[in-house]
């Protein structure tokens, strides 16, 4: 286009551009969400209170809860990394076929501190997270808490983290957690990058079933549970002290999504 429009053969385009200019060619990163100025505030403000918290009381990490969904497939293709192989340089590069998630799925609802998973439960099939449904699971994770999480049974002791799905703002839910004082953390819209379910606990519970083809829902479920257990407690720990250089990182790019 551009040796059409000045009229030059298109190498002389390219040395301008490369040799002369350094320019390279970049392409577009996808992100969950396009940004207007209050989220990008509301993301801002999100971070600084984070770190803000954290110098007033170091320990923040260890009291933090946090809780998401995710759909879990009988198939979900490896990554391109996965797929690598040691070749000589005379070899010739494999070959990747672009395959689907399968549609046979389950919905897993996950809550985790720095010591490990509290609570796990799969949603029955045919069954939506509405309100009510979440408040049940509430009311496990409360059961749970009390067993695996005794510091956790006085008011106030521990914090909940989760986003701002319609479900985690229902009247019922909202009741629970004045109830049982609750406190929530308030979670900026579109913000996967600073959800510790979303950016460490999702991601490693499912690369090792990438590949993998599981018979049935109650496969499926197995696998999850067994790659739960097998997490490493200290990268737990660590997924919650990132929090912290994610925060960090949130301010110095004014809201966006950072690398």
């Amino acid at each position: 286009m551009m040796a059409d429009e000045f009229g030059v053969n298109r190498e002389t385009i390219r040395q301008t551009l490369v040799e002369d200019s350094g320019k390279r060619k970049a392409a577009s990163r996808f992100v969950p969400h396009a940004f207007s100025d209050d989220p990008r505030h509301e993301r801002v403000q999100y971070a600084e209170d984070i770190i803000k918290t954290a110098r007033r009381n170091k320990k923040i990490f260890n009291s933090i809860v946090a809780e998401d969904e995710t759909w879990c497939f009988r198939y979900d293709p490896t990554t391109k990394r996965q797929s690598a192989e040691w070749k000589s340089p005379a070899s010739t590069k494999g070959k990747k076929v672009r395959l689907q998630k399968s549609k046979v799925k389950t919905m897993l609802v996950c809550f985790y501190n720095s010591k490990g998973i509290i609570h796990h439960e799969f949603v029955p099939k045919g069954q939506n997270v509405t309100g009510s449904f979440y408040l049940s699971v509430l009311e496990c994770l409360w059961k749970r808490i009390r067993h695996v999480r005794p510091k956790y049974s006085a008011s106030g002791s521990w914090f909940l983290l989760h986003d701002n799905a319609p479900v985690h703002s229902a009247v019922a839910v909202q009741e629970f957690f004045t109830r049982k004082q609750v406190c929530v953390l308030h979670h900026p819209p579109y913000s996967p990058d600073l959800d510790p379910c979303d950016y460490f606990l999702f991601p490693k519970l499912k690369l090792p079933l990438k590949g993998h083809l599981f018979e049935d829902v109650q496969d499926i479920q197995a696998a999850v549970t067994s790659s739960l257990r097998a997490i490493p407690q200290e990268d737990v720990q660590r997924s919650f002290q990132s929090l912290l250089d994610r925060a960090t990182c949130s301010i110095d790019a004014e809201g966006t999504y950072f690398e």
